[in-house]
């Protein structure tokens, strides 16, 4: 997918989390720019391969796409069962490069650290 790169974010350290999890996170197509943050205007020319998989140890993966609401990015899921979107804490502004971190306001409400772990074009 030309201009896009996958993007995988583990969780960092957070309470309940001292050490972080691999296991715990996503695996975002997301439209980047030379300095690593997200493109507009390539995510409108290629917004329907602009997904997101929101995997856990503990729960079934979920599937959706990367959105965007004015400067405001959120990951939208089209099934009620995968939860409401997730807003990502002013993703506009951040890089999104390895040892970077960004934060996720998940469905059930916890704002939990995200560290990019892999960015690989694709």
């Amino acid at each position: 997918m030309i201009g896009l790169t996958r993007v995988t974010l583990r969780l960092g350290r957070n309470p309940g989390y001292p050490e972080g999890e691999d296991h715990y996170g996503y695996v975002i197509q997301a439209p980047l720019d030379a300095q690593g943050r997200l493109d507009p205007a390539l995510w409108r020319e290629k917004r329907a391969h602009c997904t997101v998989r929101r995997f856990h140890p503990l729960e079934a993966a979920a599937d959706g796409w990367l959105r965007r609401r004015g400067d405001n990015w959120y990951f939208w899921y089209d099934e009620a069962d995968e939860g409401p979107e997730e807003p990502v804490f002013k993703l506009a502004d951040h890089p999104l490069r390895v040892g970077e971190y960004v934060t996720v306001t998940e469905g059930d409400g916890d704002t939990l650290t995200f560290r990019v772990a892999e960015a690989t074009p694709i």
